[in-house]
């Protein structure tokens, strides 16, 4: 897992480690990126399992309402930093992917990406790697 997350730094080219220089639509353009390799890597360690549904990238509507469901979830155990970031991310949706869900869901996908994207760039793997883990309904682990 460290080291498919080591090869999406590199293949994003991030050198700077100022989290502060990053837009809340970068980090969410990031997120996007490593939700998909770890929820990809959980859901496959069982052996030769499909995607969940849910976890499908076929379509931004299925994607969105996932991460909106597992936003419900992680909400509440969010520290004061992370919520910070997810609420940025969650401000500064484009209006013109409204039509792929609901508004409600993509905004929440927004900053759950933006979460993810930002505790990358902070190489706090084990914590995305939590976070994702915890909001896969169990019977897909």
């Amino acid at each position: 897992m460290e080291t498919g997350l080591s090869e999406l730094k590199e293949l994003f080219e991030l050198k700077d480690r100022d989290l502060r220089t990053y837009s809340p639509l970068t980090l969410a353009y990031i997120g996007d990126g490593v939700y998909e390799l770890v929820i990809r890597t959980i859901l496959v360690k069982k052996g030769n399992c499909p995607v969940n549904q849910l976890h499908k990238k076929a379509s931004s509507l299925v994607k969105a309402g996932a991460q909106s469901k597992m936003m419900e979830l992680l909400e509440p155990d969010l520290t004061e930093e992370e919520l910070a970031v997810y609420k940025r991310g969650r401000n500064a949706h484009s209006p013109t992917m409204a039509k792929h869900a609901t508004m409600a869901d993509y905004r929440r996908a927004t900053g759950f990406e933006a979460l993810m994207g930002y505790l990358y760039l902070k190489e706090d793997y084990s914590r995305i790697v939590e976070l994702v883990r915890k909001g896969i309904p169990e019977e897909n682990l």
